[in-house]
């Protein structure tokens, strides 16, 4: 069996999950011959062992130091290790990234954990009570606005089985009779009825009428729009309550004073989607919760009159509703508007597993989507700077490269009309100037306080650096963000109290793995690995520092990433037979409306 993750460089941006040979030994071998190489070795078996964590990672993590085995209880060091006497000389650790197109087995991993944390929040368990399981939830899809005419694969009605392999009759893209050309003279009308795999789904019809620049500040500001979304939604539920005759709940803050707070509240589970235009549109998991005076932070039951159909109109009226114009702009004085498209779709979920939408299914589905990115745009880069802007962005490019360009363009600083060194040079005496002077960094002959040239180098650097929160400008997180296309939220979220958080998952996994060689029951967790130690517990303490990215050859990976894919394929065989058995939809089929 082969590997199934690239062994040799690509031809495309640094980062993205290739593997290449580091500086180490020089076998004069192919991959293969490489790998030959290293399982006629006598240490072949021990060096498996000791890649174990990492074996399937694409570019794994290399650490190299001092490792001291030390007594709790009287600090002795029982035991001191060094990497040199490891094979490799170094630790290999998983690189954790959560993207499927850089490591697919960390994402893996990844992709579980997401889909733990959303299902405990739909049916309890990992911490959370399971009376969350009577509380009204539904699944709901927001998308966003048009900002021109694109190539679209639309089906009224489905006779397919299965969506992932949907082959039904869609309607023609844009049949339109009263227009033939737009006013570039370009056809403005698509007859085509097109395939799933089509490459010019999400593609404009016209470039040059689509609105490019309104898309990436709508990708930017759309953690708000959810977040005054939410706000509304909780609005409408509290002037229900009050209709109603529910009372508010005195609760008590941190400081000792009483508050009074409506009766209900909501939690969510939250995925963002590209889709195929460069938009992104969330999937969100909301569940009604009521408010426990004595313990504002427990998660209890709302009250018996509000039902899944009172929650559906709370954040249908509020999607409806919630619109904001972003502030000004030299290129637009009035800003953008930003609100959601037409399209909502919302779906009440069954607990039952019988259904149209079960939480395993819903679960599934955001965890699969928590691992992708850009990659159905067709665009994949690491953060862009000024030395690398210039490869993707193009204003008379096609779609993705406006949408970068879009991205840099608007996101400039605006503090200053003009640039330092774009100034007209007026060699008078006069405020502001020196005598002529040459800077020792790079040598520029001038005449202002400051040398322009290295002033432009360091304002390059600060584009792809986080936003001050002092900054007057807010659209200057387009520039670090112009590799997502303007959008620079995280692509799974959750509210405090929906879920258990991600660290219990790893850390409990940390404490089974510690004690599943053992017999005996092992306790769950409850805090950080190093804070779950007893009298009879020795600690590993390191002194690790980094050493380098990825395996040493192609032949370690492709020996390494088979070991994992062979795993994999062993997993998943396990899950789709239990599913069988159990009669069961595997997770992640849920059909959406965008």
């Amino acid at each position: 069996m082969a590997s199934t993750l690239d062994l040799t460089p690509r031809a495309s941006a640094r980062g993205v999950g290739s593997n290449a040979d580091t500086i180490g030994p020089v076998y004069g071998y192919t991959a293969a011959g490489s790998a030959f190489e290293r399982a006629t070795r006598p240490d072949y078996f021990g060096w498996l062992e000791h890649i174990r964590a990492a074996a399937g990672c694409t570019r794994p993590i290399r650490l190299a130091g001092q490792l001291l085995t030390v007594e709790p209880s009287t600090g002795r060091v029982l035991d001191q290790r060094h990497t040199d006497a490891m094979p490799d000389a170094a630790i290999y650790t998983a690189c954790g990234n959560r993207r499927a197109t850089v490591c697919p087995a960390c994402a893996t991993i990844y992709q579980r954990d997401a889909f733990q944390v959303l299902r405990a929040g739909l049916v309890g368990g990992k911490g959370v009570p399971e009376t969350v399981s009577q509380h009204p939830a539904v699944f709901a899809t927001f998308t966003a606005p048009s900002f021109g005419a694109v190539h679209v694969r639309a089906v009224k009605r489905h006779t397919c089985a299965n969506r992932k392999r949907c082959d039904c009759r869609s309607e023609p893209c844009h049949a339109r009779r009263d227009t033939g050309l737009c006013e570039h003279d370009r056809p403005a009308v698509c007859w085509a009825r097109h395939e799933p795999g089509d490459q010019v789904l999400g593609h404009p019809l016209c470039l040059d009428c689509y609105d490019h620049d309104h898309q990436v500040v709508w990708n930017l500001f759309s953690g708000e729009l959810w977040h005054r979304t939410k706000q509304a939604a909780e609005r409408w539920l509290a002037k229900l309550a009050r209709r109603r005759g529910i009372p508010r709940v005195d609760v008590v803050t941190a400081s000792g004073n009483l508050r009074k707070v409506p009766p209900v509240r909501l939690s969510h589970g939250k995925a963002a989607e590209f889709q195929a235009r460069g938009a992104v549109h969330f999937h969100a998991l909301v569940r009604l919760d009521g408010v426990d005076p004595d313990d504002p932070t427990a998660v209890v039951p709302p009250p018996a009159c509000f039902t899944v159909a009172d929650l559906e109109d709370a954040l249908r009226a509020a999607a409806e509703q919630v619109a904001f114009a972003t502030p000004g702009h030299p290129d637009r004085p009035e800003g953008w508007p930003v609100a959601w498209g037409e399209q909502v779709d919302i779906r009440p979920i069954s607990l039952t597993g019988r259904g149209e939408v079960t939480d395993s299914m819903v679960a599934g589905y955001l965890a699969k989507y928590a691992t992708k990115s850009t990659e159905v745009t067709g665009h994949r880069s690491v953060r862009l700077d000024a030395d690398s802007i210039g490869d993707y962005a193009d204003p008379d490019g096609d779609h993705t490269a406006r949408l970068i360009d879009a991205c840099w363009r608007i996101g400039r600083p605006t503090g200053t009309p003009v640039p330092l060194s774009q100034r007209p040079r007026d060699h008078r005496p006069r405020p502001g100037f020196v005598e002529r002077w040459q800077c020792p960094d790079c040598g520029t002959h001038t005449r202002y306080p400051a040398c322009p040239v290295c002033i432009a180098v360091r304002q390059a650097v600060l584009d792809a650096q986080p936003a001050s929160r002092l900054t007057t400008n807010p659209y200057a997180r387009l520039r670090r963000w112009a590799h997502m296309l303007g959008f620079g939220g995280h692509f799974l979220t959750k509210a405090r109290r929906y879920s258990v958080t991600f660290q219990l998952l790893r850390d409990t996994r940390v404490t089974f793995r510690r004690h599943e060689d053992q017999a005996h029951e092992h306790p769950a967790a409850s805090g950080s690995p190093a804070a779950q130690v007893d009298e009879d517990t020795t600690l590993i303490v390191g002194t690790l520092t980094f050493a380098g990215v990825g395996w040493h050859t192609t032949g370690d990976a492709l020996l390494a990433n088979t070991a994992a894919a062979m795993a994999r394929e062993r997993r998943t065989t396990g899950r789709e037979e239990l599913a069988h058995e159990l009669s069961t939809t595997p997770a992640g089929t849920v059909p959406t409306a965008a």
